[in-house]
């Protein structure tokens, strides 16, 4: 399944498709309609989800929804009422969500930062620089649940951003009210008097699969679109009431002896102890520098395991929160494709594990039409090596920039320091209420011991609409190319990428929109550098997929029915599996699809992928299974099955991969999470168990174990026999506790 850029709360394209006229223009500019007032407070307040606080009552309020799914401008079917306050330290959002059906209002999730798609919920965007460029987006459930996001450009959303701030939520038999308390420090803005904040309010009903919204609801705009958004006016002389913010932590940890998979000693355990401090300071009011010192990721969740079945290296998504805050500000290139910086260079080696972090900083922000990203770090170890990366854009016209980035690595092992540079131009538009968006990027990366320059550019462009989302793409990779903190997957080849999706939405057999891409196919063909990408013969690899039937009903479910024409022409053989070698050659083969996922706001969701046909000369079937129970109270069980089995000319082989997690959640700030996953290709299984209390927003207990064993069918300690469990290939135990001063 081909995944749009779209929003984990909702589901739905950032940039979904055609609808009807707003009422402010494309310019940007505000109708008077679309501003509220902010209340100046004179009292202490005391948060607790209801409107009882008096000056609520003479708070300006809006209650203007309108639908974006599924009847495009017509009146939100349940009413929605916004209010706003501030007094000298926070700003104040009261959501007040009337429900005729309080009983089938959805409510599964406690945690903090979950995906709160399974939910009812509300967000709030704010615009506090007011550029139409970036946002801060606070969200809630019913259940008063914090998620919270930056929002940057036309579609990257940084939902790993972290803020201080509260909500409180409370219920009754007419519905459900959520009081935010946003703390200015939370946000960056021009201090001032009476600055204006952009802002929008969005409201996501599950049952119904409803979004509804007070600004930007047409299916061309959405919740993102931030020259539509609307404004919070009124706001008085703001300023930013702290300049530092420090985040001391200390940490114990007992590793235990590890083992091979015969249950020999590899290593030896040891206890130890470890602190240091991550510091907050704001430069100036739209500027902040954070500085590590001696930095420690003992709590992030573990990598999950992939069974990797192309002679090609996988992408790893980043998870230490040091490098995923305002990580946007250092893209450039196509996520897992080509980037010029990816995080996991800093701080992990090739096989993911740990390279110690003495210090590091960065700074960003803006500086008038300059946004600016500049980060560099120290590793030590057998690595060590200094890491930096400057990152600058400028805004052009209404959404657009240029932009330029560079980065070094200057290891100690006398290799020579090795660079990297590029540039790119991003020019969203809006042509007759339609989204179109050109992209330009180029790069070029200078490595000790390669002659030259080599390149990488790439030219796309995406018009993502209701009726019709089309998306082409052309990419050239010079074979020496080599940024040294990027991900290249491919080098040496010409590419093109591409879909065109007809969209109509017929109202009919409960069907909300269906989806097809025929007679047209969705494509990825690569050739080689030295070829043609309109000769077949030069082509590396090729995947053309036609989607016959696909959509979503109108209860949530996805569907769709695909045929796919495969090719690819290895050059030398490569292990496809354990044991198991394809030879040179050019293959073609032919797949059939079929999947269907279950809306996740049921209590029971199901998910189904299968896939199969010819491969590599051979036969595969491809099955992927996933389950989700969320009892609307505390406790969420999942688990997912991937299995493949594939006969081949030169052997046959089963590929099975299973991850398993259960999440119970005390309350909005106390969790457990255990995750255990199983491949048989390495022949282990996996277990990580972390328990998360937050005493205070700001404020962080971890409670860590991660231990890995073997399977191997002929070893003597081999899991599930309890030997096993004293002879682990790894194994740790960590306490962390975080603490947050602002002096």
């Amino acid at each position: 399944m081909r995944t749009r850029v779209s929003i984990a709360l909702a589901g739905i394209s950032i940039l979904s498709r055609m609808g009807v006229a707003q009422q402010d223009n494309s310019s940007g500019r505000r109708a008077s309609s679309a501003t509220i007032r902010a209340t100046l407070i004179r009292a202490p307040v005391t948060l607790d989800g209801r409107l009882d606080e008096p000056f609520w009552a003479a708070a300006d309020s809006i209650d203007d929804f309108r639908q974006r799914e599924p009847l495009e401008a017509s009146p939100a079917t349940e009413r929605t009422v916004v209010k706003v306050a501030h007094d000298a330290g926070a700003l104040y959002v009261v959501v007040r969500c009337d429900d005729s059906n309080m009983r089938s209002v959805r409510a599964s999730q406690l945690r903090r930062d979950a995906d709160l798609s399974s939910d009812d919920n509300v967000q709030l965007l704010i615009d506090s620089f007011d550029d139409r460029r970036s946002a801060f987006v606070f969200a809630t459930n019913p259940n008063g649940a914090l998620w919270d996001a930056q929002f940057s450009g036309v579609d990257d959303l940084n939902e790993n951003w972290n803020g201080i701030w509260d909500v409180a939520v409370s219920r009754d038999s007419a519905g459900w009210t959520a009081e935010f308390r946003i703390p200015l420090l939370a946000l960056r803005f021009h201090a001032g008097t009476n600055p204006e904040f952009g802002f929008n309010v969005r409201r996501f009903i599950r049952r119904k699969n409803e979004e509804d919204l007070w600004r930007s609801y047409g299916r061309a705009q959405g919740f993102y679109r931030l020259n539509n958004e609307g404004a919070i006016t009124d706001l008085g002389d703001l300023r930013r009431p702290h300049d530092l913010e420090l985040y001391p932590y200390a940490l114990g940890r007992a590793v235990e002896t590890e083992h091979d998979s015969v249950g020999r000693e590899t290593m030896g355990g040891y206890f130890g102890g470890k602190g240091g401090v991550d510091a907050k300071l704001g430069i100036t009011p739209t500027l902040t520098a954070d500085v590590t010192v001696s930095t420690d990721f003992a709590q992030v969740e573990a990598d999950q395991q992939v069974v990797n079945l192309t002679r090609f290296p996988f992408f790893f998504p980043e998870k230490r929160q040091f490098f995923l805050e305002s990580s946007g500000q250092l893209d450039l290139g196509t996520p897992g494709r080509v980037q010029l910086f990816y995080s996991r260079r800093i701080g992990l080696d090739t096989s993911g594990a740990p390279v110690p972090i003495l210090a590091g900083g960065r700074l960003y922000g803006r500086l008038g039409p300059w946004r600016i990203g500049v980060l560099d770090a120290q590793t030590g170890g057998a690595d060590k090596a200094n890491d930096a990366v400057v990152r600058v854009q400028h805004d052009l016209f209404d959404r657009s920039y240029i932009g330029a980035i560079g980065t070094l690595h200057a290891g100690s092992g006398g290799q020579g320091v090795q660079r990297a540079g590029g540039l790119d131009l991003d020019l969203p538009l809006v042509v007759h209420g339609a989204n179109l968006e050109p992209k330009f990027w180029i790069a070029g990366s200078q490595t000790p011991g390669v002659p030259g320059t080599p390149h990488a550019w790439r030219l796309s462009t995406d018009n993502p609409n209701d009726l019709f989302d089309n998306f082409v793409s052309l990419y050239r990779i010079d074979s020496g190319f080599a940024p040294p903190l990027g991900f290249v997957r491919r080098t040496g080849i010409w590419e093109t990428t591409g879909h065109v999706d007809f969209m109509p939405r017929p109202g009919v057999l409960g069907i909300r929109q269906l989806d097809f891409t025929f007679p047209i196919p969705s494509w990825d063909i690569i050739a080689n550098e030295t070829g043609s990408l309109l000769r077949s013969a030069d082509w590396q690899t090729a995947w053309f997929e036609w989607r016959v039937f696909g959509g979503d009903r109108q209860n949530g479910d996805h569907f769709e029915i695909n045929f796919q024409r495969l090719m690819d022409a290895p050059s030398g053989t490569f292990e496809i599996f354990r044991g198991v070698v394809v030879q040179p050659g050019r293959y073609w083969w032919s797949r059939y699809e079929l999947q269907y996922f279950m809306n996740p706001g049921r209590p029971l969701s199901f998910g189904a992928f299968v896939n199969w046909g010819a491969f590599y000369g051979g036969h595969s079937t491809d099955l992927e299974l996933t389950a989700v129970w969320r009892g609307g109270g505390h406790l969420i069980v999942s688990t997912d099955l991937t299995r493949t089995r594939a006969d081949l000319p030169v052997g046959a082989f089963t590929a099975v991969l299973s991850a398993s997690r259960l999440e119970y959640d005390f309350n909005v700030r106390t969790s457990l999470l255990a995750f255990v996953q199983y491949d048989n290709e390495s022949e282990r299984v996996d277990f990580n168990l972390r328990f998360h209390w937050i005493p205070v927003i700001g404020d962080d207990v971890f409670v860590v174990w991660n231990s890995g064993y073997t399977t191997e069918p002929l070893a003597r300690f081999r899991f599930p026999d309890t030997r096993a469990l004293a002879r682990p290939l790894n194994g740790a135990f960590v306490v962390k506790v975080v603490h947050r001063l602002t002096p």
